[in-house]
């Protein structure tokens, strides 16, 4: 059955940034089939399921383009330590000790979140074992999105549940890939995902770069992120992370790395010149005091950028109006009180994803056969009202509790508040007893 959105204000991210009053008519297929100027009449007649939209923004599905799944029972488990600790001492083992129950409890709770909060797209990065489990529950969510296995196989203080020999790891990568790229109808893909340069070998980095010029897979990892990172680095390999990279072949427009901190003038403009991704994690790097990445230079320079909320342990929730309500400020903070404004922030989070993921020419807008990832969001609260630019209201005002009703490829997942999908109550109990079972496992 075909829906029709009416009454809302039609956020659609084309070149404009135009924001129409308009109703929208979801086709049967998945896609968009029009957006039709207020009081028009349904094209082509017929059954349809009216959602009343008035009083709200109709946008394009936020997109995160640096999550952990893996990590979501671990929130409140691993605060207040610097990155290196933090990894050694709480998250390392936390992902040493799960089960494929446990992870697919964690991956369930985080689906949850970020569905009733927009996000319909992710590009998430797993822990080493059981990584079917976290395709099988964004399939059962409808979440769409990038996975792949966390590839560890090298570093000091590294669990034995994490340690992988670079053949293991690359030959498991494989077969997830087989197995679940394109999966759930084209939902679904598969990056190859080698941790840092801290726990991954020269030939591991190397490995994925060439599977991915024969196979067009996406690459995905942490560079630049901390201060402490970026002098172990040089202290093993004499040079930054994202130079050793580039050498390597983990470079181009296929790869997304997630913070981008610590990038230099010369980096920001190699990475620019070949659309290697940096993807913002606002959050995060405030909580692990990485700094403050200088996203207006970097964007002005031509690197290509998208925002994440990156792990529940670090940030601690995965709700993309913090994130971006972060990035605009920290901005500001930065670089100047003019810089990344709330059209350019909301679009860090939309059609900026979309496109790093190589998804724009499907998701990020609201256009005739685009197709149909998008959010319900009320504007009539208390905490947005009277009234203003409807970017500015989005950005800096609204919050996750905003959101009504989210829509991927057209079917509504989320209906008044409620996933379709995911039962929150069950999805809750099992996360609550499986967090204390990995604890004591882990602890």
């Amino acid at each position: 059955m075909k829906t029709w959105i009416s009454g809302g204000s039609i956020v659609t991210n084309d070149d404009h940034d135009s924001v129409l009053e308009a109703d929208l008519l979801l086709g049967d297929g998945g896609r968009i089939e029009a957006v039709v100027p207020r009081g028009g009449e349904i094209p082509g007649g017929g059954v349809v399921r009216v959602v009343d939209a008035s009083g709200c923004a109709v946008i394009p599905g936020f997109v995160q383009a640096h999550v952990h799944l893996c990590q979501v029972l671990f929130r409140g488990m691993a605060d207040d330590l610097p990155l290196l600790d933090w990894l050694k001492e709480r998250i390392w083992p936390f992902e040493a000790a799960h089960t494929p129950v446990s992870l697919a409890a964690s991956a369930e709770l985080g689906l949850l979140e970020m569905m009733r909060a927009g996000t319909t797209t992710i590009l998430d990065m797993g822990t080493v074992r059981h990584h079917d489990e976290v395709f099988a529950a964004m399939e059962r969510a409808k979440m769409r999105g990038f996975s792949g296995k966390t590839m560890m196989d090298a570093g000091a203080d590294v669990p034995a549940g994490l340690r992988e020999s670079t053949d293991e790891s690359l030959a498991e990568s494989d077969a997830l890939y087989k197995r679940w790229h394109g999966g759930a109808g084209g939902l679904l893909g598969y990056a190859y995902a080698p941790r840092f340069i801290l726990s991954c070998t020269e030939r591991l980095f190397r490995g994925v770069a060439e599977r991915a010029k024969e196979n067009g897979a996406l690459l995905h990892s942490h560079a630049a992120e901390h201060p402490g990172e970026r002098e172990a680095v040089r202290g093993i390999l004499g040079r930054d992370d994202v130079d050793a990279l580039q050498e390597w072949g983990f470079w181009g427009k296929n790869v997304l790395l997630a913070h981008g901190v610590q990038l230099d003038d010369a980096q920001a403009d190699a990475a620019a010149a070949a659309g290697t991704r940096f993807v913002h994690c606002p959050s995060a790097n405030l909580k692990l005091g990485s700094g403050i990445a200088r996203v207006h230079e970097l964007l002005a320079r031509g690197v290509p950028m998208a925002l994440g909320a990156d792990g529940a342990p670090c940030n601690n929730n995965l709700d993309p109006f913090v994130e971006l309500r972060h990035a605009a400020l920290l901005a500001k903070v930065r670089s100047g009180t003019t810089t990344l404004p709330a059209k350019q922030a909301f679009r860090l989070a939309t059609i900026d994803g979309a496109r790093a993921l190589g998804l724009d020419d499907k998701i990020g807008k609201i256009a005739p056969n685009y197709e149909a990832d998008l959010a319900i969001v009320r504007l009539d609260a208390p905490h947005i009202e009277p009234g203003g630019d409807v970017h500015s209201r989005l950005v800096y005002a609204a919050t996750a509790r905003d959101v009504t009703h989210v829509f991927v490829r057209g079917e509504e997942v989320v209906r008044h508040g409620e996933h379709l999908r995911l039962d929150q109550e069950r999805v809750l109990a099992r996360a609550r007893e499986e967090a204390k079972q990995l604890a004591a496992r882990a602890l």
